[in-house]
């Protein structure tokens, strides 16, 4: 990324009020900063000022300087999946509920976005997830993931059987929902409500944590991020799977079919605000400690 940013992509659902109102107080700003801003044609926006670009959602990566996600961490995800592959960096805006990853204010929002413009932010990069779905009649589908890449039942009041490899190793066999395999930034997501640990950012390991387990001694492990997982459904009457990567389905599995993930070559690159604390975020957000009080 290069300094000033000279084209600037908005990724939300302009749809909802809260998102539009940032927006259109947003764009203004930016074109008066000699900042082109881009627009996906999918969105409902109406502008027509000069300086507004309309791309298809999949060219935004490859064409912005910077990406803006204006919404609630899932908007964030879904950002991240349009610019994994293009080494773009990303600020998020937080106009949704929780807030973990979108972790700028829109009461904040000028001063940030001014300081992203100007490479004053700090860069977070963070690892990817590459997942791989290995179909029996020879057809391979692929995807990367921020958070996590979730298998999980098809039908309602049904356990899967599957067994887990690591690296060919077996590891186990499973009875239950399903199976996460998070990142270090996902630990603290759907993996975190299987009972999986909290782990830092940077940690170069990734969370197995199966899903609604039916036994009280099936617990997530913390695997060496340089392993790669394999996941095998078993043979059950009516057994299928659907496979997401942060939340966006990737396929279905069925016996015969195989489900890989590892560490992704590309990374993210987050924006954070000065002073951004990853441990007050876990209090603030998560209720992680003690209490809300700060120090």
């Amino acid at each position: 990324m290069g300094f000033p940013v000279r084209l600037c992509a908005l990724v939300g659902r302009f749809s909802d009020l809260r998102v539009a109102e940032s927006v259109n107080a947003l764009i203004p700003h930016l074109l008066s900063r000699q900042v082109e801003v881009i627009v996906s044609t999918e969105t409902t926006y109406s502008g027509n000022a000069a300086g507004i670009v309309r791309l298809p959602e999949a060219e935004i990566g490859a064409n912005a300087d910077l990406v803006i996600a204006i919404g609630g961490d899932g908007t964030l995800l879904y950002a991240a999946g349009l610019v994994a592959r293009h080494k773009v960096p990303l600020l998020g805006v937080n106009r949704g509920r929780l807030g973990f990853l979108t972790d700028v204010m829109p009461q904040n929002m000028f001063p940030c976005i001014d300081a992203a413009l100007e490479g004053r932010l700090t860069p977070d990069e963070r690892p990817l997830l590459a997942a791989c779905v290995y179909y029996a009649n020879g057809k391979v589908s692929e995807a990367l993931a921020l958070n996590d890449v979730v298998m999980q039942k098809l039908v309602t009041g049904r356990m899967l059987d599957f067994e887990t490899h690591l690296d060919g190793m077996y590891v186990n066999t499973h009875a239950g929902d399903g199976i996460v395999v998070a990142s270090p930034t996902g630990s603290t997501a759907y993996a975190l409500s299987c009972g999986g640990p909290i782990i830092e950012p940077h940690l170069d390991v990734l969370v197995v944590a199966p899903i609604c387990p039916h036994t009280l001694s099936d617990r997530p492990i913390v695997v060496s991020a340089r392993s790669e997982i394999e996941v095998k459904l078993l043979e059950r009457p009516d057994t299928r799977a659907q496979v997401t990567c942060d939340g966006t389905v990737l396929g279905e599995l069925e016996p015969g079919d195989r489900l890989t993930i590892k560490a992704a070559s590309e990374t993210i690159t987050l924006l954070h605000p000065a002073g951004h604390d990853y441990y007050k975020l876990l209090r603030s957000k998560l209720h992680w400690g003690r209490g809300s009080f700060e120090r």
